[in-house]
């Protein structure tokens, strides 16, 4: 994935892409599936949805296929993959100083459960 640093979503895009977050991956989901699961929290127009999730591929937070007349959408990577994108991106914005800075004061302030996952992983890709 190309790292590109992510805009702020708004409270519908981030609903539009909690739900398609939460369908399983590689599974592409209709306008009318992602209306339908939206619509059991607030009311909204099917059209919305149709525009929000036109602006979330434009960001390139969404990808869309044609199948037939209707169009398919799943999001370009995991919630865990833009997050660790978004850090990656942020710690790049800043001096090697300012980075270590900002790695030390995250540690600093990371639970003890975040840091287990850490070291878990640093171990593993050490021993690649």
């Amino acid at each position: 994935m190309v790292s590109v640093l992510r805009p702020r979503l708004g409270y519908l895009e981030q609903a539009v892409m909690d739900h398609l977050w939460a369908a399983p991956a590689e599974r592409w989901c209709t306008v009318r599936e992602v209306h339908e699961a939206l619509t059991h929290q607030r009311d909204i127009a099917y059209t919305t949805v149709l525009t929000v999730l036109g602006r979330l591929t434009e960001k390139r937070m969404v990808l869309q296929a044609r199948e037939g007349r209707a169009y398919l959408y799943r999001a370009t990577a995991s919630q865990a993959e833009l997050t660790a994108e978004l850090l990656r991106d942020a710690l790049d914005r800043v001096g090697d100083d300012d980075r270590q800075g900002a790695l030390r004061h995250f540690v600093e302030k990371a639970p003890s459960s975040d840091l287990a996952t850490l070291r878990r992983a640093i171990s593993s890709r050490a021993a690649r």
